[in-house]
């Protein structure tokens, strides 16, 4: 915007121009806070992908979960999510303000608490699954751990599908105030 006004002979320059879009309550419906980055040493444990060649044949095979930003007024929430990968039913989420291990470790268990456990379960690398709180649970519970590969998004597809659903059938047209508002929106 601010090249194209420039061309029409306007001095305007990019911090005029995100201000003004924040006046209007424009905003583009793109990248947002990066929610899967690895952490290095610490205990943090990176396992191999499972699912390649793997067939799904049946309920709490496979689980996928995964951590993404829902949007809010000056800000953003974390949404973390757990998917069935046979059935696509959602077992399990959870909304917060930040993201740890023990936020994701809580999730991961009402879910087990509410539907059983999984044979596999599917993540990122991101730092709270590779977290010892996290992968030390998981283990602890006999599930095998699946970890996709590093920028592989598409490992993990059947979660990243309801994120795009989620936030473009519901979140982007009826952007919440705040984290009870999204709350309601998303139950």
């Amino acid at each position: 915007m601010t090249e194209y006004l420039r061309e029409l002979g306007h001095e305007v320059n990019p911090k005029r121009i995100r201000r003004l879009y924040r006046l209007m309550d424009l905003h583009a419906l793109g990248p947002r806070p990066n929610t899967s980055r690895p952490h290095q040493g610490d205990g943090h444990t990176i396992f191999p992908y499972l699912l390649r060649n793997l067939e799904v044949v049946r309920s709490n095979q496979v689980w996928a979960m995964d951590i993404s930003y829902m949007p809010v007024n000056n800000g953003h929430m974390y949404l973390v999510a757990i998917i069935d990968v046979y059935s696509r039913f959602i077992v399990g989420w959870s909304l917060s303000n930040t993201m740890t291990a023990e936020w994701c470790k809580e999730c991961l268990k009402a879910s087990i608490l509410a539907y059983g456990k999984p044979e596999i379960i599917n993540t990122d690398q991101g730092s709270q699954f590779t977290n010892p709180l996290f992968t030390e649970f998981v283990i602890n519970k006999g599930i095998s751990f699946s970890m996709d590969g590093k920028g592989r998004a598409i490992d993990n597809i059947f979660i990243e599908r309801f994120w795009r659903s989620i936030k473009y059938e519901k979140i982007y047209l009826e952007p919440s105030d705040d984290g009870v508002e999204l709350y309601g929106k998303i139950k």
